[in-house]
């Protein structure tokens, strides 16, 4: 991300202090960050300067000597991470933004926790390496981003903005910090969250999305099919409510075959939660997938199984082809209402029920 914000954290033990501007270290009471327990320490040891552009470190002449990634200095430039030792006592020192962790990596991009600026965090995706010289994955990486960017739902993770430094493409989202989906889920629970997802789902089947087209110009797409519902991108805030994430794979249905970006043939997301119409024609996919992917993901949250099984060392593909559904009540008990809302939904052999996201949440609300 770089450093863009004049301030930095240094953590000692339980003891941590945002500084900006200047801050001496040292034992004397007066001092910026004390350190008065350390006898190692000198009264006055060390000075740090929170520039526009950078972190120095400055020793001021202490009799022990300032250490920064175990190399004594008298000045050095500071980064995140950086490991000081004044004494006896460790300093660790964090620049916003400051990284925490990767929450996730996939074949072509890494989502990672930032902490923009003290206790406000983001998750950030960025291409790896290899998808920035993969035209086919920054083509998906600009849809994730013109996708996210025109949906505005409380249901829908929130897009924070984008970047490009040095070439680099990144996407900036709230951080749900409930994390992914987890199961199995008590009924109610798992049918309150599907309710969510379905309210979203309703607004992102009609919303109006920005369309490149193959031959370089644009155009508006009616309607959003999302192309990859499953758990992991069913993410949860810290108030319990469902966010839906990552429209990687998302297109404007009414524009399919047009943008040139989906190749005939080709097969996305995770094929555990995908009906097998979407398999046999990915490239042109309505928003009733969607309405088949969010009910297996009900399934799952109420059984803690995909709607299919699969056989270690068989071809995933092919039992999507073949096999169909477990019925629910096989699985867990459930109430009979709910388990043939459920196995109807997930029953491809017949054309029926529920049309709309809309529609399967009515149903869903009649029948738990």
């Amino acid at each position: 991300m770089g450093l863009r914000l004049p301030m930095i954290r240094l953590t000692s033990g339980e003891v941590n202090q945002v500084i900006t501007g200047t801050c001496v270290i040292g034992r004397a009471p007066e001092c910026d960050f004390p350190i008065p327990a350390d006898r190692k320490v000198s009264r006055r040891h060390c000075m740090i300067d929170v520039g526009l552009v950078s972190v120095t470190v400055h020793d001021l002449g202490s009799r022990n000597g300032t250490v920064v990634n175990g190399k004594p200095c008298e000045a050095a430039e500071l980064r995140d991470g950086d490991e000081l030792l004044i004494g006896d006592t460790i300093l660790h020192v964090a620049l916003f933004p400051h990284r925490v962790r990767e929450l996730g990596r996939g074949a072509q991009g890494v989502v990672e926790l930032i902490e923009e600026t003290p206790d406000e965090f983001m998750a950030v995706k960025t291409l790896t390496e290899q998808g920035q010289v993969d035209p086919a994955a920054r083509d998906a990486f600009q849809r994730e981003l013109d996708c996210t960017k025109a949906l505005r739902h409380n249901n829908i993770v929130d897009f924070l903005g984008s970047d490009s430094e040095d070439g680099v493409l990144r996407i900036r989202y709230e951080y749900c910090t409930g994390g992914h989906l987890t199961g199995p889920l008590p009924i109610d629970t798992a049918v309150s969250l599907t309710l969510q997802a379905l309210d979203a789902l309703a607004y992102a089947h009609e919303a109006d999305i920005p369309v490149a087209l193959a031959d370089g110009g644009t155009a508006i797409g009616h309607g959003l099919v999302h192309r990859d519902l499953k758990p992991q991108n069913l993410l949860l805030t810290g108030d319990g409510r469902l966010k839906i994430a990552d429209f990687g794979l998302a297109k404007a249905f009414d524009q399919a075959g047009l943008s040139g970006r989906t190749r005939s043939g080709a097969v996305g997301g995770s094929v555990a939660f995908m009906p097998r119409r979407q398999l046999i024609d990915y490239k042109y996919a309505r928003p009733d997938v969607d309405l088949w992917a969010i009910t297996a993901c009900l399934y799952w949250m109420i059984t803690g199984h995909a709607p299919r099984d699969f056989p270690p060392g068989a071809d995933p593909v092919a039992v999507v082809l073949r096999e169909p559904p477990v019925p629910l009540r096989d699985r867990t008990a459930a109430p009979a209402g709910l388990a043939e809302l459920i196995d109807s939904m997930l029953d491809e052999t017949v054309d029926a029920g529920p049309a709309t996201a809309a529609e399967l949440a009515a149903a869903l609300s009649s029948a738990s």
